[in-house]
């Protein structure tokens, strides 16, 4: 091509030659150097007045030198009168940063699109944007292709039997992702959620929980109030009211029963209200006053025998098609696995004789008293964010991959689709660390029963040691990436279930087009082998 010029940044060299092979050309002279002090230098070899600059930078293990480099590029060829800048960032850097995660947090992702209008670019050409609202960070046109089409031909042409398989996003956030390489193949698609369990913190934060639930967060309550009640006397209510009307549940065989209700003892003997006994770690001696609480009960209305036998009856047949699991330390453990809720609470709660703590025992004389505890502990688990007014979904990073490892957590994975005997493709647009990637795969696995596991994704960051960890678990077959950002050759070599796609044909053909003044809807288009 006449009058075009690519430079290559030092971030991914080999894509860029890549690129330029394609084209029939070779990548623009430069040089690159650092200073002493570790400043970065650019000088520009050849002559681009009046020319399309083309600057192939993509994200690096040193993305901060990388994104520095890419604007002293662009600020070069903007003074060497360039008639466009084009920046080509496969994979675009600080993307998982384009909205605020606390309240006093930065949208870092909008701060580098200022700062590449500043430079001086005209035109932004990247592939899979983790938030594709990032596109609106610019002034300039942004062409935010995407390796779906790629990703589908290979499934096409190398998985034999692609036709009974299932795409499962692994979380609720990429369920957009999934639907549209689930549509494009015709294929079911399968959705996976997390939910993580906090240990009860037997503490202060305990009382301040109940007192938010009442609508009551003031300290130090007044005892004299006429609509002031004791725990006690709430759980004594709540006893009686379930006395005086329990459900009737119906078996096969039409003899009615009341199903035994669980209940967690923390402290005190059994059939004794938590909300009573149990005690703050820091405390010498038991408590000698109750805390009180505004009257807030609504109790629910009795339901009629009728609409009980009817709800009975009914089944939902798409509930055979949820599955759930235990999540211990990132890993699919069985039902009757202890847990480390209580392996904490037995060390870090204050007990007094006769106190007992242990798993969940069966205690049909106070149900509603358990589930008004469950309730208080789950209010109480919220970060301060969230209490502030925060969006707590903003709050759950999902670059945060060690949690999952966390031995203090457990975690319930929950699995929406069937995926038995079938083929799963696991898709998300990066992989970055490898708990959420091996959680995934053990449970449809185990527990969904899939015969085979791919896990696709565009970006291949491959934090620490994440592919490494990726190609320990036996509950994936094959890892299948784009070549985005650079990986280790040495690792390549290594990894035997890694599978790496070239995007070079699509990057190419899209500069090619936006120098020629093309079109480019045909690279979004899904094509028939």
């Amino acid at each position: 091509m006449r009058r075009v010029q690519i430079f290559s940044g030092s971030s991914h060299p080999r894509l860029t030659e890549a690129i330029c092979e394609r084209l029939g050309t070779q990548p623009a002279k430069c040089d690159l150097r650092k200073f002493s002090n570790g400043e970065t230098s650019v000088s520009i070899n050849t002559s681009i007045r009046d020319q399309d600059v083309f600057i192939v930078q993509s994200g690096s293990k040193k993305i901060n030198d990388s994104i520095i480099e890419l604007l002293i590029m662009i600020s070069a060829c903007k003074g060497g009168s360039a008639r466009s800048i084009t920046a080509v960032l496969p994979y675009f850097p600080y993307s998982r940063q384009s909205k605020k995660k606390s309240h006093r947090g930065a949208i870092t992702a909008r701060m580098l699109a200022n700062l590449l209008t500043v430079a001086g670019i005209t035109h932004v050409i990247t592939v899979d944007l983790h938030a594709p609202p990032i596109q609106g960070f610019f002034g300039k046109p942004v062409d935010n292709l995407h390796a779906e089409p790629l990703i589908a031909r290979w499934i096409r042409n190398h998985v034999s039997d692609w036709k009974e398989a299932v795409v499962v996003s692994k979380n609720p956030g990429g369920s957009k992702r999934v639907t549209s390489l689930a549509d494009a193949l015709k294929l079911n698609f399968g959705i996976i959620t997390t939910d993580r369990r906090r240990s009860p913190q037997m503490n202060g934060s305990t009382t301040l929980g109940v007192s938010g639930l009442f609508g009551n967060n003031t300290e130090g309550g007044n005892d004299n109030e006429p609509d002031a009640i004791s725990l006690a006397e709430h759980s004594e209510d709540v006893r009686s009211f379930s006395r005086s009307s329990p459900r009737l549940w119906t078996q096969s065989g039409g003899a009615s029963h009341t199903p035994p209700q669980l209940h967690r003892h923390l402290n005190g003997h059994p059939g004794a209200s938590p909300l009573v006994n149990s005690t703050r770690v820091d405390s010498e001696s038991p408590p000698t006053s109750r805390t009180r609480l505004q009257r807030s009960l609504t109790l629910p209305a009795r339901s009629s025998p009728d609409l009980e036998d009817s709800a009975d009856e009914y089944t939902d047949e798409r509930a055979r098609e949820v599955i759930t699991g235990r999540l211990i330390q990132g890993h699919i453990v069985d039902d009757d696995a202890p847990s480390p809720i209580f392996s904490i609470m037995s060390g870090s709660v204050a007990t007094l004789p006769g106190d007992q703590i242990g798993p969940p025992q069966l205690d049909e004389r106070d149900p509603m008293t358990s589930s008004f505890m469950s309730g208080i502990s789950r209010v109480s688990s919220f970060p301060a964010d969230h209490a502030l007014g925060g969006m707590f979904d903003a709050a759950q990073s999902d670059e945060d991959e060690e949690e999952l490892k966390n031995p203090e957590f457990e975690h319930t994975i929950t699995l929406v689709g069937n995926v038995s005997g079938k083929t799963v493709f696991i898709i998300d647009d990066m992989i970055d660390g490898s708990g959420s990637w091996v959680a995934a795969a053990e449970t449809v696995v185990k527990r969904g029963g899939a015969k085979k596991v791919y896990c696709i994704a565009t970006h291949a960051l491959f934090g620490g040691d994440s592919l490494e960890d990726l190609e320990d678990c036996q509950c994936i077959d094959h890892i299948v990436v784009a070549n985005t950002f650079p990986i280790d050759p040495e690792r390549i070599k290594a990894a035997k279930k890694l599978i790496v796609l070239d995007l070079s044909g699509l990057l190419a053909e899209a500069i090619r087009r936006t120098h020629y003044g093309e079109s480019i809807s045909q690279l979004y288009q899904h094509y028939q082998d």
